[in-house]
């Protein structure tokens, strides 16, 4: 696979050049995220690390139910509308998803801010945790608009802003840590400064967006709307929501498991260990970047030989570029969770586990995103539907038993499950695999 052809590639070459620069991002973010993660581990300890986990789950799970899906539903109407109609008309989808998302994200924020106490108490048996809890919940709201706003972004292929605004709360965060950890040092430092960060990134995406939206509308002003009322935006969307949510069990469940079960620097061990397993579908990520609103101007415009084509290769790509990433964190994974401290170096195990998962994750490729930009929602949700109901139940089972090791285990096989699954109903529907795995023929 030469690279010159591949740049060549007019639709390839387009996800290729978004990549670079996204990828340079995550680099950025990488080390950045490795450098606030040092200061954490070794100025507050595994505790902290495991409480931040659990505030970041639960906000986690407190913005999918007001962004119901709408962050990936708007990387295919944006492309859609402007692809049929007008940017005018994308500025009305994108009005009406983000004015929902504020008001269904005041009603969650205020539940959670009610709730708190039981959280903290009945949850997770940790009654210090109630006051975090109700202040995550105040700043739920900028985390949603920040979520909308960055995708949005996205979804205009904005590739160098789409970058820029990923990488700054990483920035930001690494500087605010540094700043206070060596100037006023509070505990809960690492916690208060994610609220700020989520509250910057709100304001300074809103103020891009509205920056697209002015430029390109008025350098067209006599633009056709094709208005969407929220029933319709919602029956897209909702079968997305309930892929995220169930995405959410796959991703979350453990470290919420863990904080039902465990101590909370087992939680903040296990916590370093996946986010280094998440290297390995740093590839997969930056190609998602630009694949998606890509996926769905092609499937759109009826261009299906060239999305099977930019499909595979997105694949491949990423297969190749991964395998050196699995390698590395196999034969060295100690030594990088030595860097965090001793008492992380216990999580290798875990490491190894996950890293596999997610290697599973990227040579599947983008089969999420694919099926969902082709209208194909609803029977992605069946597959991570079932994935997730086994993905808790293996929890449920192995944390007790076996701690990190049980909960890196269920979330390598849940991930690996819905992966292949995936791949394999896009073979039997479209007639190809956008999959790559060696020896695996791409056509039935």
């Amino acid at each position: 696979m030469k690279i010159e052809s591949l740049f060549n590639d007019v639709h390839f070459g387009e996800i290729l050049r978004g990549t670079a620069f996204t990828f340079s991002a995550k680099i950025a973010m990488l080390l950045l995220g490795i450098g606030s993660n040092v200061i954490i581990a070794r100025y507050y300890g595994a505790k902290i690390m495991g409480i931040l986990a659990i505030i970041n789950s639960i906000w986690v799970v407190g913005s999918i139910f007001p962004i119901m899906g709408t962050n990936v539903s708007i990387l295919r109407l944006i492309p859609e509308h402007v692809a049929k109609y007008s940017f005018r008309s994308a500025q009305f989808i994108y009005k009406k998803i983000i004015y929902a998302v504020i008001g269904l994200s005041f009603l969650i924020a205020l539940i959670i801010l009610v709730s708190s106490d039981f959280i903290a108490l009945r949850i997770f048996s940790k009654g210090y945790l109630s006051y975090l809890i109700a202040l995550s919940a105040v700043f739920l709201i900028t985390q949603t608009i920040y979520q909308i706003n960055t995708e949005a972004i996205r979804a205009f292929k904005e590739i160098r802003l789409y970058a820029f605004v990923q990488f700054l709360p990483s920035a930001l965060n690494l500087l605010f840590l540094m700043l206070l950890t060596f100037t006023f040092y509070n505990k809960y430092n690492p916690i208060y400064i994610q609220f700020l960060i989520f509250t910057i990134g709100a304001l300074i995406t809103y103020y891009f967006i509205r920056r697209i939206f002015l430029f390109r509308i008025n350098s067209n002003p006599e633009q056709r709307i094709k208005k969407l009322s929220y029933s319709k935006i919602i029956s897209i969307s909702f079968p997305m929501f309930l892929t995220g949510a169930m995405h959410l069990v796959i991703g979350q469940t453990d470290i919420i498991m863990l904080g039902i079960m465990r101590s909370e620097a087992e939680v903040g061990v296990y916590a370093v260990a996946l986010k280094l397993a998440m290297l390995t579908s740093f590839v997969l990520i930056s190609i998602n970047s630009i694949a998606a609103p890509k996926f769905s101007e092609l499937y759109h415009s009826n261009k299906i030989d060239e999305l099977s084509n930019i499909a595979q290769k997105s694949s491949k790509f990423i297969f190749w570029t991964t395998t050196p990433i699995l390698i590395f964190l196999i034969l060295f994974g100690k030594l990088v969770l030595g860097i965090f401290g001793k008492e992380f170096v216990i999580g290798y195990v875990a490491l190894v586990l996950l890293v596999l998962g997610q290697f599973i994750n990227s040579a599947a490729g983008s089969v999420g995103y694919f099926l969902d930009m082709t209208g194909h929602q609803k029977a992605f949700l069946n597959i991570i539907i079932f994935s997730g109901i086994l993905n808790a139940g293996l929890n449920l089972i192995l944390i007790p038993i076996y701690g990190i090791y049980g909960a890196a285990f269920a979330s390598m096989v849940s991930i690996s499950f819905w992966n292949i699954a995936a791949a394999i109903y896009i073979r039997n529907k479209f007639g190809f695999l956008i999959s790559y795995f060696p020896l695996v023929s791409n056509r039935r």
